[in-house]
């Protein structure tokens, strides 16, 4: 079977294509990047790749003319964008999908939505609404699955929870505590989608899926910390301002403000479903909730986590091109280049420690000033350290870790290139690899800013003497060695 699929580096996207390309299915992903698609060894060579952005209805015909496709996901979505644009972007983005499903003689569209019975929604569930209201127009068999949230390592109501459990003994937080949803394991979502391909019973329907559990968020939570063993106290209260609980729930979260935000006006929203017919089409057996908290963590351990919300979402690079920071700039920019002579017979494992750098690994030298640093860059709307990494060993181009994006993760050439998302005034890179040639073996470590203003300039002075201290010793500590640095400029 032909299969589009949109959003292919989202979380549900990279979760999806190897359930299709081991079926046997023929896949061509969309993606808005091509250098930030990176899907699971041995999955790259086996589909076709287009780089196409939604957004621009008018090179749809260029680049989907004379193409045919038996069925297409539509998996598009952003938390990211503010309220007065998220309509928006999701009407011009639905809108080009249908064009392009109509150039291509699609004979199903499947979309993944969320659940949305009540009259009064937050904007991101109106959202999602519209954009299903335009697949009703467009008179192509669709199936349209709305789920509550999605239970998966990875995902971005995972990750809120875990932060919340783990980290807060007591929490208090609003009386959206108390608002019932219905949770659904990621492996239940990924067979909806899969078994529903050209299944006509399927087609012009829009199902409701959820697991077996209806709770609400603090039976969420307290379920979550019970499963890993933590006693916590919650209490949910009024609270007059909104923002003020987005504010807290970002500060206690790996989520930027604006997904937080997004979050919170929707968790006023019950996200119960209203039937259950779908189980009757696609019979499968649903996991509890708890059963889905146990899976995803055996993932984790296994360091098996396939997708990440935060490496799929839009971030401070949100409408940039990425590819125009992959090349670090010489000309107005401040460097901090280090040295040092390696063995060659310790490449490997050299390698092996910047490609391994940050979440749980730490920065290798003095992590306290790095969590203060990230904490300061949460206080001020900045995505600070939350984040951690996908994976402990193993990273890839366009993944976070910590406050960076992973432009360029060169396993092969040992380089590393990262990007940082943190509020700065300029921008930043941090650059790791090792040079090799006939007599020597050298690691290079180099830290470059190119400041905005003179509140850049003064910024770079700033921080000199933590970067002489920082850089000086990490890089002593990815190459194993107490000797002094090489070299430096």
């Amino acid at each position: 079977m032909r299969i589009l699929l949109t959003g292919a580096n989202g979380y549900i996207g990279m979760r999806l294509l190897p359930v299709l390309v081991e079926a046997g299915h023929e896949v061509t992903c969309v993606v808005r990047d091509r250098n930030r698609f990176q899907p699971a060894a041995g999955i790259l060579n086996k589909v076709k790749v287009i780089e196409f952005d939604f957004l621009q209805p008018e090179n749809a015909v260029q680049n989907f003319n004379k193409k045919q496709f038996d069925v297409a996901y539509y998996l598009i979505h952003s938390l990211d964008d503010t309220a007065t644009t998220l309509k928006e972007y999701e009407l011009r983005s639905a809108g080009c999908f249908v064009l392009v499903a109509v150039l291509t003689q699609v004979k199903q569209i499947i979309y993944l939505s969320g659940i949305s019975n009540e009259k009064k929604l937050s904007q991101h569930l109106l959202s999602r609404k519209v954009v299903k209201y335009v697949f009703l127009r467009s008179e192509i068999p669709y199936t349209i699955f709305e789920a509550g949230i999605i239970v998966g390592s990875g995902s971005v109501s995972f990750e809120m929870i875990r932060d919340l459990s783990e980290k807060l003994p007591i929490i208090i937080g609003p009386l959206w505590l108390n608002t019932l949803c219905q949770p659904i394991a990621i492996r239940n979502v990924i067979s909806y989608l899969e078994k529903c391909l050209l299944n006509e019973a399927t087609f012009f329907k829009t199902f409701e899926i959820g697991g077996p559990d209806v709770l609400t968020y603090k039976q969420m939570l307290l379920g979550f910390a019970a499963e890993r063993g933590y006693k916590r106290y919650i209490f949910a209260l009024p609270v007059p301002f909104p923002g003020l609980a987005a504010y807290l729930l970002y500060l206690s979260t790996s989520a930027n403000l604006t997904i937080t935000r997004q979050l919170v006006s929707s968790m006023k929203n019950e996200v119960v479903c209203k039937n259950n017919d779908i189980q009757q089409i696609i019979p499968i057996p649903l996991i509890p909730y708890r059963e889905a908290i146990q899976m995803a963590f055996e993932r984790i351990k296994q360091n098996m986590v396939v997708s990440s919300w935060m490496n799929a979402a839009s971030s401070s690079l949100s409408h940039l091109e990425v590819n125009q920071f992959v090349e670090v700039p010489e000309y107005g920019c401040y460097k901090d280049r280090k040295f040092m002579m390696i063995d060659k017979a310790n490449i490997e494992e050299i390698a092996g420690r910047f490609f391994g750098i940050g979440g749980n690994n730490g920065w290798y030298y003095a992590d306290y000033l790095w969590k203060i640093r990230g904490i300061l860059d949460r206080l001020i709307g900045g995505v600070g350290l939350q984040r951690g990494r996908r994976s402990e060993i193993d990273i890839e181009s366009g993944e976070v870790i910590d406050f960076w994006r992973v432009l360029l993760a060169d396993h092969k050439n040992h380089r590393l290139l990262l990007f940082s998302e943190m509020k700065l005034p300029g921008d930043a890179w941090l650059e790791f690899s090792i040079v090799q040639s006939e007599h020597h073996c050298i690691l290079k470590q180099t830290a470059t800013f190119r400041p905005k203003g003179i509140l850049g300039r003064n910024y770079w002075y700033l921080m000199l003497p933590f970067h002489y201290f920082i850089f000086r010793n990490m890089l002593k500590r990815i190459a194993g060695t107490n000797n002094t640095v090489l070299f430096k400029e």
